[in-house]
């Protein structure tokens, strides 16, 4: 009991956020184990995930380790992709259903045209490859905010920013809950017709499989768009990127420029690559800005309450 009361006493508003959603999604698959055939996994996994953050705490209190440190600085960067793939074994289970449709029907209604298909007027292969790599460095804008941070020693500033970001998946995470979607490149393009019709030069088809991949419809799939993550709307690309840019300018950092430039790049490609409708970038924008004004009260109200911890 002590060594669990020492350790909520020394948790950081980030490890708060991830114990939160490690013990919704929890509930989620309880509520729902006769249609989640892995909820027992799920749970277990959830399970482990606070333990790991309340060890952690604790070996980082008594041993003062710069291994224990580190750890409890970077564990969140798997701990997303953890997260985003147990959703895959969830959100079709529990909800059966995609709302391209209404998506599409946004964007018509908004553009009178579909924006990906009006994109590819200007497609050429050296603006794709520009744009493939930008989009693949998007788990990475993060870290380097992070390490950036870091380096400058504004760990107060890190801490804030961890938070922020990773509420903001969770945030995300919950939107793919609510409106599940696939996005434009199966609905109103033919997927498997993607290197042909937006061709790169060098590395475009390796970057595209890497993310096919992870999201899990490797080379080969049969009938990829039952398999794929229902992850388009709100884009958490937009959203998160967003983000970075955001505190990157608000605290300082000596890169924001660079955070400024691939990160609007990276939104269009968002677009140009046929990973996202408009309306999931206009959804990733209000979801980043209720993350930012939800999580300055969730963070302060948790730092106050660790002052009154007995």
């Amino acid at each position: 009991m002590n060594f669990i009361k020492s350790s909520i006493k020394n948790l950081l508003p980030v490890d708060f956020i991830v114990i939160v959603f490690c013990v919704f999604l929890s509930l989620l698959n309880l509520i729902f184990l006769q249609k989640v055939a892995l909820w027992h996994i799920h749970i277990m996994l959830n399970i482990s995930i606070i333990s790991f953050i309340l060890i952690t705490v604790q070996q980082e209190l008594k041993k003062e380790s710069f291994v224990w440190k580190q750890l409890h600085f970077w564990y969140l960067v798997p701990l997303i992709f953890i997260f985003f793939k147990e959703l895959y074994g969830m959100i079709d289970p529990i909800r059966g259903i995609i709302y391209d449709d209404v998506l599409i029907l946004i964007d018509r209604l908004i553009f009178r045209a579909d924006p990906t298909i009006a994109l590819y007027q200007i497609a050429n292969p050296i603006l794709t490859e520009l744009l493939q790599i930008v989009y693949g460095t998007f788990f990475f804008l993060p870290v380097i905010l992070g390490i950036d941070l870091i380096r400058q020693k504004k760990s107060e500033e890190f801490n804030y920013s961890a938070f922020i970001i990773v509420y903001g998946f969770v945030l995300s995470f919950i939107g793919y809950i609510l409106v599940p979607a696939i996005g434009p490149r199966f609905t109103l393009h033919n997927f498997e017709m993607n290197n042909i019709e937006l061709p790169g030069l060098f590395i475009t088809d390796i970057l595209r499989e890497i993310v096919n991949s992870g999201e899990s419809i490797p080379r080969g799939t049969i009938n990829p768009a039952m398999f794929v993550q229902r992850d388009a709307f709100p884009s958490g690309h937009t959203q998160m990127t967003l983000l970075v840019m955001f505190l990157s300018v608000k605290f300082g950092s000596k890169l924001k420029w660079f955070f400024i430039i691939i990160g609007s790049l990276l939104i269009f490609a968002t677009v140009y690559l046929r990973y996202h409708y408009v309306v999931d970038l206009i959804g990733g924008l209000f979801f980043m800005i209720f993350t930012l004004w939800s999580g300055k009260y969730i963070y302060n109200w948790f730092i106050g309450t660790k002052e009154n911890i007995s």
